[in-house]
């Protein structure tokens, strides 16, 4: 057998039925292992073997400051949503990718303790970038359904949309490790970049429609290039200048709004592919 078969693992807390914290033997880490039933009338002391057919995901927290921060999470939030945190995020390792960033021990489970204290004290969830998250990051989207109805399981809690757009924010954080902050602002920009261009141009994008999703797309592929400053050519630009004015026009002064927003120069090849997809929407409209 081998020295990882043969570990023992000591419970130090059970979060729910399929969620333990356990101190790792040698190093005396706490370590979070999942997996259908194997908090199941278990208590602190009890052991757990490495090689234990019930462990289907181990999460170890190796940022020193992440461990602190989950610590203060374990005191402060109701270990039952530690819990149902946890089982999502072994959701997401299972159907997404098991590459995660750490830091959504921390969030998840403080964002899902808060919207459950909102909920059932009444308070409205205002979400209004909820279009644009089930449009930007429908993988996502997809997967905050399946998370809202554990925690509806859970809690006995009917989960709005506008929350379940919040949860697609942190799966998309965790997969991404862009921290949600700048997911919220990438999303704000988008959202901002659309009401721009329907000022300027006196069209109204219905949301429902397919020129909404491409437009949305095409901006937000735009801008994360920006934002990475992966930049390109664009073989086309003379000619977008020169037979494609009012789009190209339009264009710069996107560009000028996502400049300011992200702090970055916008190069003038990314301002041409702009005035090519601002052009195609003018011409269809």
């Amino acid at each position: 057998m081998s020295r990882e078969k043969e570990k023992t693992y000591a419970i130090t807390r059970v979060l729910n039925h399929n969620v333990v914290l356990v101190e790792e033997p040698g190093s005396r880490q706490e370590i979070v292992l999942f997996g259908k039933g194997i908090g199941f009338g278990a208590k602190p002391g009890n052991t757990v073997p490495a090689h234990d057919s019930r462990v289907e995901k181990r999460f170890r927290l190796e940022n020193e400051n992440h461990q602190k921060q989950y610590q203060n999470i374990l005191s402060q939030v109701d270990p039952a949503v530690v819990g149902i945190a946890e089982e999502i995020i072994a959701l997401i390792a299972r159907e997404i990718t098991p590459e995660l960033n750490e830091h959504v021990h921390v969030a998840l489970p403080d964002h899902i303790q808060f919207a459950i204290y909102r909920l059932n004290n009444g308070m409205e969830i205002v979400n209004p970038f909820l279009f644009e998250i089930q449009t930007l990051y429908t993988k996502e989207y997809a997967l905050a359904n399946r998370a809202a109805d554990m925690i509806k399981n859970a809690f006995d809690l009917d989960i709005p949309d506008s929350e379940i757009g919040f949860l697609a924010l942190h799966i998309h954080s965790a997969i991404s490790y862009v921290p949600v902050k700048k997911a919220v602002q990438f999303t704000n920009i988008i959202t901002e970049l659309v009401s721009l261009i329907e000022e300027r141009t006196a069209i109204t994008i219905e949301r429902s429609t397919i020129d909404y999703v491409r437009l949305i797309t095409h901006l937000r592929f735009a801008v994360e290039r920006i934002r990475q400053q992966k930049f390109i050519k664009n073989p086309l630009l003379d000619r977008v200048k020169t037979t494609m004015p009012e789009a190209y026009q339009l264009a710069t002064e996107l560009a000028q709004y996502i400049s300011t927003r992200l702090e970055i120069a916008v190069p003038e090849d990314e301002v041409g592919y702009l005035a090519l997809h601002l052009y195609r929407l003018l011409q269809q409209n």
